[in-house]
Protein backbone atom coordinates (compact mmCIF):
# COMPACT_ATOMS: atom_id res chain seq x y z
CA UNK A 1 0.00 0.00 0.00
CA UNK A 2 1.55 3.32 -0.96
CA UNK A 3 1.55 6.17 1.75
CA UNK A 4 -0.93 9.24 0.04
CA UNK A 5 -0.59 12.50 1.08
CA UNK A 6 -3.96 13.16 2.91
CA UNK A 7 -3.96 16.87 1.90
CA UNK A 8 -3.14 16.13 -1.83
CA UNK A 9 -5.89 13.36 -1.69
CA UNK A 10 -8.12 16.05 -0.49
CA UNK A 11 -7.48 18.43 -3.44
CA UNK A 12 -7.67 16.20 -5.49
CA UNK A 13 -11.46 15.05 -4.43
CA UNK A 14 -12.18 19.11 -4.49
CA UNK A 15 -11.13 19.68 -7.67
CA UNK A 16 -12.59 16.55 -9.09
CA UNK A 17 -16.10 17.62 -7.06
CA UNK A 18 -15.74 21.58 -8.88
CA UNK A 19 -15.24 19.81 -12.58
CA UNK A 20 -18.74 17.81 -11.32
CA UNK A 21 -20.47 20.56 -10.68
CA UNK A 22 -19.45 22.46 -13.81
CA UNK A 23 -20.28 19.49 -15.91
CA UNK A 24 -23.45 19.53 -14.15
CA UNK A 25 -24.64 23.08 -14.36
CA UNK A 26 -23.21 22.94 -18.22
CA UNK A 27 -25.29 20.05 -18.58
CA UNK A 28 -28.39 21.64 -17.46
CA UNK A 29 -27.66 24.66 -19.59
CA UNK A 30 -28.03 22.54 -22.41
CA UNK A 31 -30.72 20.35 -21.37
CA UNK A 32 -33.15 23.15 -20.14
CA UNK A 33 -36.38 21.43 -17.71
CA UNK A 34 -36.10 18.19 -20.45
CA UNK A 35 -37.11 14.96 -19.42
CA UNK A 36 -34.14 12.82 -17.26
CA UNK A 37 -33.14 9.43 -16.96
CA UNK A 38 -35.52 7.38 -14.94
CA UNK A 39 -34.54 7.73 -10.94
CA UNK A 40 -32.67 11.03 -11.74
CA UNK A 41 -35.43 13.01 -10.95
CA UNK A 42 -37.37 14.70 -7.91
CA UNK A 43 -40.36 15.67 -9.55
CA UNK A 44 -43.79 16.26 -7.80
CA UNK A 45 -45.65 14.13 -9.76
CA UNK A 46 -44.79 11.01 -8.04
CA UNK A 47 -46.82 8.64 -6.59
CA UNK A 48 -46.99 8.74 -2.80
CA UNK A 49 -44.93 5.08 -1.39
CA UNK A 50 -48.21 3.75 0.66
CA UNK A 51 -45.45 1.23 2.17
CA UNK A 52 -43.25 4.11 2.83
CA UNK A 53 -45.53 6.13 4.52
CA UNK A 54 -47.14 3.68 6.42
CA UNK A 55 -43.45 2.42 7.72
CA UNK A 56 -42.68 5.46 8.66
CA UNK A 57 -46.37 5.61 10.83
CA UNK A 58 -45.44 2.65 12.60
CA UNK A 59 -41.76 3.85 13.79
CA UNK A 60 -43.07 6.90 15.05
CA UNK A 61 -45.68 4.96 17.04
CA UNK A 62 -42.99 3.23 18.36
Amino acid sequence: MTNQDSQKLLKQKHELDEHKRQFTNFARGVCGDGEVEAGQEFSNDRKPDDQNRMKSVENRQN
